[in-house]
């Protein structure tokens, strides 16, 4: 038996990570951490080293792009995924251009979430 894809789930909407957890977990993923800000999220992958991040690009603290980069630097190889809402293609392109393996479109679509977590973990 594989072990499950470890998952570190970032967004500053407890109800979208309790959203996103579901999705994963229902699909065989294991959700290793949350985190509510780009900080948090930057201390939680030195500490848990998930295979994948889904990070949410408008938070406090620190955005989701900000937190893309300082991840990267730690490790170039992280996998991100970045979930954004209708209307932030700008933001989008910047994420692709700072790492990011994809992205979601709010409201998720669970198949959708599930295609590109398995894409970027080939």
């Amino acid at each position: 038996m594989t072990l499950a894809h470890r998952i570190l789930v970032v967004d500053d909407a407890a109800f979208m990570r309790m959203m996103i957890k579901e999705i994963l977990t229902k699909n065989g993923f294991e959700v290793v951490g949350e985190a509510s800000d780009g900080l948090q999220a930057l201390e939680r992958f030195r500490e848990l080293k998930p295979d994948l991040i889904t990070m949410d690009i408008t938070m406090p603290e620190m955005d989701g792009i900000q937190a893309l980069k300082e991840i990267r630097t730690v490790d170039s190889s992280a996998k991100v995924i970045m979930c954004s809402a209708m209307g932030q293609q700008a933001m989008v392109i910047d994420a692709i251009q700072a790492g990011a393996r994809d992205f979601i479109v709010k409201p998720f679509q669970a198949d959708r979430v599930v295609e590109a977590i398995r894409k970027a973990l080939g």
